[in-house]
């Protein structure tokens, strides 16, 4: 009896021990581990392939398959006539020889229409597009605007075809992932991705003709020019315009004029013919340090009101030289390319609360928008602008449109900005609309006489060739 107690408790202290062990070695050790991976969570930003992959819940293929079928191949053919002899090369003639270029679009409406670069169609003779599915048609343009490089063509198809919705390009945040569809080097229905880089990006910063482009590192190559540039939601938020290279070639740097311009433009083109553009009545510049010392003041961003045109909306509203603009409708004014860009996207008559700083004091100004009536003779290479009336007696003459500015530094070295051009080809001109008219019907083989008084009163006549 007392061999079985004994063995009894020598088997109950095995077991108690055995048990505690175990409680104190396996799940002891549990608990540390559980510890452990608090401490050290999952969801550490570690990427093992070292490509570009985005965020959890984000998808790159929705945006593509929304976008893909609604950017389409443009083909540009032009005829120009090929000198043959030295009798061709002297006197214009030749035999004629077809080019043809090449680039992308975005049908914006189910019934065809489609927007594109000015320059992908320039001087088309024939316009042909290309559907994602290969099916072709004869393309008819509608308008253009090389001002933005925009252009507007239709084609017709018998069903309703996919296009992209517009999204508001004011809300496009830096840092921001963007897809850029396209037709590069003729392979058709390329999608690039990439984040927008920079906004209200100017390649002509000393130029009179401001520009405010989107800037993306997504790879933009010859034959994108035209094609989409578009949100993770598939929204068409630019046009894919140009590049900056030394090769030619994408080399980390691609621009799109904003969706915000580019709809107004096609718009305007639809409603009027033409593109209605709204100015402040300003002239003036970007700040910086360097500016800012010279003139005087303490701010190193916004734009420098240097002079306000009579009359304009910026005069009516009570703006003056000197005032610095620092925001429009709430969005910040840091350069001139933004303020460009944000007017870009407004017509004559729209309304505008500029917020402008005076002597340190803040104000917010509303201004009544008003047209540019300015016309850019190419041919000429002058720029002219409607006058009043008190301009006019002022130079002694009743009608006319004075030269505001040379385009060309050939044009520069005759100093005729200001003279009041007042017959073009013996025929009277009141205001812009009479110079196009004029532009419009000559012959291009026949010289320009512009006649003209200068700011003495002088009448003088020019002839160009």
């Amino acid at each position: 009896m007392k061999q079985t107690m004994r063995l009894f408790l020598v088997a109950l202290i095995a077991g108690a021990t055995s048990l505690g062990g175990y409680k104190w070695l396996i799940e002891k050790k549990s608990e540390i581990a559980i510890v452990t991976k608090s401490e050290n969570p999952s969801f550490l930003p570690t990427n093992f392939s070292g490509s570009t992959a985005a965020p959890i819940g984000f998808n790159f293929t929705e945006a593509a398959e929304k976008t893909v079928h609604a950017v389409v191949h443009v083909k540009n053919t032009t005829v120009s006539k090929q000198p043959t002899n030295m009798m061709d090369l002297f006197f214009g003639g030749g035999a004629p020889r077809a080019m043809v270029g090449t680039g992308s679009g975005v049908i914006i409406s189910p019934d065809g229409y489609i927007i594109t670069n000015n320059h992908v169609i320039e001087n088309a003779s024939q316009l042909e597009v290309t559907l994602n599915n290969n099916k072709i048609y004869e393309a008819q343009l509608i308008g253009t605007d090389p001002k933005t490089d925009i252009a507007l063509v239709k084609i017709n198809a018998d069903d309703d075809l996919p296009f992209v919705p517009f999204a508001d390009s004011n809300n496009v945040k830096i840092g921001e992932w963007v897809l850029a569809v396209g037709n590069p080097f003729n392979l058709t229905s390329t999608v690039t991705a990439g984040i927008v880089s920079a906004k209200a990006r100017d390649l002509n910063e000393f130029d009179s003709n401001p520009q405010s482009f989107i800037q993306t590192d997504a790879a933009v190559n010859r034959g994108n020019s035209g094609g989409a540039l578009v949100n993770i939601n598939g929204e068409l938020i630019g046009i894919n315009t140009a590049i900056t290279s030394e090769t030619g070639s994408y080399v980390g740097y691609s621009f799109a004029v904003p969706s915000n311009t580019a709809r107004k433009v096609v718009e305007d083109i639809m409603e009027y013919g033409n593109v209605q553009r709204g100015i402040l009545g300003i002239q003036g510049g970007s700040l910086d340090s360097n500016r800012a010392k010279y003139l005087g003041v303490d701010e190193t961003e916004g734009v420098y009101v240097s002079g306000i045109e009579q009359g304009s909306g910026a005069d009516k509203g009570g703006i003056r030289e000197g005032d610095i603009i620092k925001k429009i409708d709430g969005f910040k004014i840091a350069k001139f390319a933004d303020l460009a860009g944000y007017l870009g996207s407004k017509r004559p008559n729209d309304v505008v609360d500029v917020t402008i700083l005076r002597k340190g004091e803040k104000k917010i100004i509303p201004v009544t928008l008003v047209k540019l009536e300015v016309y850019e003779i190419d041919d000429l290479g002058l720029e002219v602008k409607n006058i009043n009336k008190s301009t006019l007696k002022s130079y002694g003459v009743s009608n006319g449109v004075q030269v505001s500015r040379a385009l060309t530094p050939e044009m520069e070295r005759y100093n005729l900005n200001g003279i009041v051009i007042i017959k073009i080809n013996d025929q009277e001109v009141d205001d812009i609309d009479d110079v196009k008219e004029i532009m419009n019907k000559r012959d291009y083989k026949e010289p320009i006489k512009l006649t003209f008084v200068n700011d003495k009163g002088e009448l003088n006549s020019f002839i160009f060739r």
